[in-house]
Parts: C-alpha cells; sequence; structure tokens
C-alpha cells in the first residue's frame, strides 16, 4: 500500500488552485476551522473518509487535521472524485486514494486502504466504509468511537443495521440535520443534478417531461428547478403523503409504468434499488434521457439495460443504447450525474453539510462515553449554530425575541 493513490500529480496545481476557491465560499466552516486549530478536538486521532473526492471535501480535510486529525480518504463513488483535487491532497501528504472512473476492485481496494489506517472516527458517503468495517474488520471496532453519514441512502442501512441489531458504534445521520436537508439535498441536489444532465447531453429542458423519481426533499429540489426551466414535470412515488404533496405542489403523479410512455427525461432520486427497470425502459420514446442521483447505480437496472441493448459512447458522459428498435441514453452510467457528470453541490450548499461533519466529529468525542450504539441525529443547537453561522456568512440579521415574548413563548396561564 502506498501514502496515496491519484491519477496524475501533474494535475496538483490545479486542484490546489480549485480548493482555494471552494474555501472563498465555505467561510463557515473555515470559522470551525480556527477554532478547531486552537482547541486540537482530534489529537492524535485517526478519522477515516469514505467521500467524494471534491474540492468541497478537501476543505473538510484541511479542517480535520487543523484539528489535530491524521486523516485517510478514499472515494465513494467511482466517478465522483475530482482527479486534480485528489493530487492537491496527496501532494499535501494526506493520504487519500481516489481517481474518476476507478474499477470496482480498486474501490473497494481504496476504502480497505482506509480501514488499514484503523480510524477512531468515520465519516461515510453510502455507508459502505462502515459496513466493510463491521462485516470484514469486526476487531477495528474496538477501538472505533463512532462515526457519521452523509447521505440518505447510508442513512437507510444504518437502520437497517440498527434493526438487525448489527449495529456495534454509535453513528450520527448527518444528513438529517435541518440544515443539510435544505441546502444540500433540496437546493443543491435540485440544481447540481440538472446541471449534470446538461453537462452529459446539453438537452434543452424547456418543454419537455421530465420525471421526477422520487418527492423526498431531493425530488422536490430537482422538481422545482425543472419546472422553472420549463419542463412539465411528472413524479412518480410510493409513498401516499409525497405522492399528495407533489400533487399540490402542481406536479402529475403516475406510476412509473405510464411516466415512462410520457417522459422525455427521466431522473431517480430514491434511494432504492431497480426503480426504472428493463420493462419501463422498453416503452420509453426514442430518444428518452435516464440519470440518477441517488447513491448507488443501482437505481437504474444498467446491468438489465447492458444485456438488452446495442451500446455506445456517445460524450463523455452519454451512452447510447438501442432497445425495442429505439435508442435511449444514459448519463454517467446510471451514477450520480450530478457528481459523474458535473462538480456536485456548489461550494456554499457543501459548507453546511461539512460543518455538520465537523461538529459531529466533535460531538462524538466530547460524548464517546455516554452515546448509545445507534443511529442518533446532532442536538438542535448544534443544527441551529450552523444555520447561524451561515446566515452570518450570508450577512443576514434575523430578530431575536423579547423577554416578554420568550416567557409569554414558555408559559401557558394567559390566553384570550
Amino acid at each position: 500500500m502506498t501514502d496515496y493513490e491519484v491519477k496524475d500529480m501533474g494535475l496538483a496545481k490545479q486542484g490546489a488552485l480549485n480548493i482555494e476557491y471552494a474555501e472563498r465560499n465555505m467561510p463557515i466552516l473555515l470559522k470551525i476551522r480556527d477554532r478547531f486549530k486552537a482547541e486540537q478536538p482530534f489529537d492524535g486521532m485517526v478519522i477515516g473518509l469514505a467521500l467524494h473526492v471534491t474540492k468541497e471535501t478537501a476543505v473538510l480535510v484541511r479542517t480535520l487535521i487543523a484539528g489535530g486529525a491524521k486523516v485517510a480518504i478514499a472515494s465513494c463513488n467511482p466517478l465522483s472524485t475530482q482527479d486534480d483535487v485528489a493530487a492537491a491532497l496527496a501532494e499535501e501528504g494526506i493520504q487519500v486514494y481516489a481517481k474518476k472512473g476507478e474499477t470496482k476492485e480498486e474501490y473497494y481496494q481504496y476504502i480497505e486502504n482506509v480501514i488499514a489506517q484503523s480510524p477512531d472516527i468515520t465519516i461515510d458517503d453510502g455507508c459502505d466504509l462502515v459496513t466493510a468495517l463491521h462485516t470484514k474488520h469486526a476487531d477495528k471496532l474496538e477501538k472505533l468511537i463512532g462515526g457519521c453519514e452523509e447521505t440518505t441512502t447510508g442513512i437507510i442501512r444504518l437502520h437497517a443495521m440498527e434493526k438487525d441489531g448489527a449495529l456495534k458504534c454509535p453513528m450520527i445521520a448527518v444528513n438529517d440535520n435541518k440544515t443539510k436537508h435544505l441546502l444540500d439535498n433540496y437546493y443543491g441536489t435540485g440544481q447540481s443534478s440538472i446541471d449534470g444532465i446538461l453537462r452529459a447531453s446539453n438537452v434543452l429542458i424547456a418543454g419537455k417531461t421530465f420525471v421526477v423519481c422520487g418527492y423526498g426533499d431531493c425530488g422536490k429540489g430537482v422538481a422545482i428547478r425543472a419546472k422553472g426551466m420549463g419542463a412539465n414535470v411528472v413524479v412518480t412515488e410510493v409513498d401516499a403523503f409525497r405522492a399528495m404533496t407533489a400533487v399540490l405542489d402542481g406536479h402529475k403523479v403516475l406510476p412509473i409504468a405510464e411516466a415512462a410512455k410520457v417522459g422525455d427525461i427521466f431522473l431517480s432520486v430514491t434511494g432504492d434499488k431497480h426503480v426504472i427497470r428493463v420493462e419501463h425502459m422498453k416503452e420509453m420514446k426514442d430518444g428518452a434521457i435516464l440519470a440518477n442521483s441517488g447513491h448507488f447505480d443501482n437505481e437504474i437496472d444498467v446491468e438489465g439495460l447492458a444485456k438488452e441493448g446495442k451500446t455506445r459512447r456517445i460524450r463523455p458522459f452519454l451512452d447510447e443504447y438501442e432497445i425495442n428498435g429505439r435508442k435511449i441514453f444514459l448519463c454517467a452510467e446510471g451514477r450520480l450525474v450530478n457528481l459523474g457528470a458535473a462538480e456536485g453541490h456548489p461550494s456554499e450548499v457543501m459548507a453546511t453539510s461539512f460543518a455538520g461533519q465537523a461538529l459531529a466529529c466533535e460531538y462524538l468525542v466530547k460524548n464517546k462515553d455516554k452515546i448509545e450504539k445507534k443511529v442518533i441525529t446532532l442536538p438542535s443547537e448544534i443544527d441551529m449554530h450552523i444555520a447561524e453561522l451561515q446566515l452570518e456568512a450570508m450577512g443576514v440579521k434575523k430578530d431575536t425575541l423579547t423577554k416578554e415574548q420568550e416567557e409569554y413563548l414558555s408559559s401557558w396561564e394567559e390566553g384570550t
């Protein structure tokens, strides 16, 4: 095992410039970094990361190191690494194992490289790092204080582990922070997913029927932005309340079997498996475009599609498949389109998400002797602190309650 594995160290200079640019737009994380530098909450600890290796992630890595941590990081998706950023981190002496377009074997080996450092804390995006620790390296769990999970898919897997009695350490669901849900899932996914589709295909959104599979926070963000660009939005859902919400938000709701016949662009954001299947693809129009912003590449049945259709690469992140005499186009190999074909969320968005990750690590250290081995959320005051920092960075001032108002809200005697 080497100290790093990246695609091209010659890209490091550009990566450093991109990290510098990201830092300009992430002032709240820099504030946390300054405090960590003074207080050294992670002195002598190893923090193992499996995250998208982007310029924003590099700012988090630097923040953890400023707090005294030794950091080792692997990619959490074979297509999401920004190779110049990975090279810049390696040049800084950080153990980074990530390449855009890495093989499946490389992907899991890079996670093993991180585990080999015996982390005290983990930060995951999709739960693959924690899963590998539990299934293959149980001997390293005794040292593990706990971990943090970044995304909806990972939280789903962690809750399944807890339900099965398989979870052997506390895990903080950073994805459940209000600040993370709002900025990352809603605003971030909405903008970056459409950015990825446009970079892959350069298709006109206006006038198209845009099918959004899943109407959670991510799906809502995508739908409102597609609608704002002139698309006719169709939503598919299995949850009655979310389906009702989509209708009340002005979207048409259809089963995927019916939506497949009318859609021009399809985007899956569910966190589940085989949402768009071959049976649906066979019903799609000639020229339909498929994309995914759920964490794994199994939301769209890419393997089934490959067995059915002839394929060729049309553009760097756009593959053509011929099925039932028609051609359909798949963005970013069915992996995260916003990171596979674009740059992911804007830095301002990731500032709040990674503030949550940094503060969650600190929370684990401070409370390591009293946290249960369960999936937990951060206390609301930490989430509100992140919101306060973001408002300050935006130059926004809010009101505060008067003493009279505080007393009124905490009492029950005063009525009409």
